[in-house]
């Protein structure tokens, strides 16, 4: 299918046959990464590429949306384990966030005519927290970027920070490696904290990956509001892990934005079993959810739940 330049100032559409290529490559992306937040695209970057779909299957000449957008950049975080982990299917992993930038349009003055590729697509690795500013860039630089297989990259990707990680893991401490170094015997505290909301999925992530490095085990329920309970066997334990969560995990965050407040801590007896074996988030699977973004949690089945734990009266210590 053929097609004439469509342009913009300095701007001019790919050809409609190129053109698709990169809109096959967008929904391809949308159909393997669905579930809440592992891929991020602008409501407005959805609506072009609905208009570009439309143009691109019509004969019009006409801009869509009446301009050219450069490209479609999406937000794709993906769960990186270890390479030797045999617990990747239960564990949540690390984030690691890439951003993915797909040409729709080129500079003017470039020839279109002898293209048979469109141009390639383009990745930038957001430094997690887990990596410092050397490592996520040397990381990048070892993956080939004339490569035209954009699926192929990604696992590339996906490959070598899960190397990383393992390689990290075997030079790591014992604590920092989860043998923790606080005590996960004696006097069990419980301490509850309450959000007003918690929704990014990297503060989330956080919250459970780092837990047992401190001896530490809970559950998290994120959304409005937003719940974190903790057992350990030392004060110091929880007061260490959150003041990382705060000032590593989190220090990028304004301080406005990391209101977190301790409701309830309990200190029980030292044959006192713990409620809770490892650490996770329950937001996916507790009630339903309400709200405009589905985020408002279901406090009736969070107290059902916790009952069923033996812990049903913490709720109003918790909420009230």
């Amino acid at each position: 299918m053929g097609s004439k330049d469509v342009t913009d100032g300095a701007m001019k559409l790919l050809p409609k046959e190129l053109l698709e290529i990169q809109l096959g490559q967008i929904d391809l992306l949308l159909a393997m990464y669905a579930a809440e937040e592992e891929l991020v695209v602008e409501d407005s970057a959805r609506t072009y590429v609905e208009e570009l779909k439309d143009w691109c299957s019509s004969d019009s000449a006409t801009l869509p949306g009446g301009k050219v957008c450069p490209s479609i950049t999406m937000l794709l975080t993906l769960q990186i384990h270890a390479s030797d982990d045999d617990d990747k299917g239960s564990s949540p992993g690390k984030p690691l966030k890439l951003d993915i930038t797909i040409p729709l349009a080129l500079d003017n003055s470039q020839d279109t005519t002898a293209m048979e590729e469109p141009p390639p697509v383009k990745f930038r690795l957001q430094q997690p927290t887990w990596m410092s500013k050397a490592e996520a860039a040397q990381l990048m630089t070892s993956i080939p970027q004339d490569e035209n297989d954009m699926f192929s990259t990604i696992e590339q990707i996906k490959d070598a920070a899960s190397l990383h990680l393992q390689t990290q893991h075997n030079n790591a401490t014992p604590a920092e490696a989860g043998d923790s170094a606080y005590p996960s015997h004696g006097p069990l505290l419980r301490v509850w904290f309450y959000f007003p909301s918690i929704s990014t999925r990297a503060k989330r992530d956080d919250l459970v990956t780092n837990a047992p490095r401190y001896g530490l085990t809970g559950f998290l329920l994120a959304g409005k509001p937003g719940i974190l309970c903790l057992e350990g066997g030392s004060a110091q334990a929880v007061d260490d892990y959150m003041r990382f969560i705060k000032t590593e995990s989190w220090g990028d965050i304004p301080a406005h934005h990391k209101k977190v407040s301790e409701r309830y801590r309990e200190t029980l007896g030292e044959e006192t079993p713990r409620a809770f074996q490892d650490m996770r988030e329950i937001t996916d699977t507790l009630g339903e959810r309400r709200g405009e973004r589905a985020n408002r949690n279901d406090m009736r089945a969070l107290e059902a739940w916790l009952t069923e734990r033996g812990l049903g009266d913490a709720m109003t210590k918790v909420l009230i």
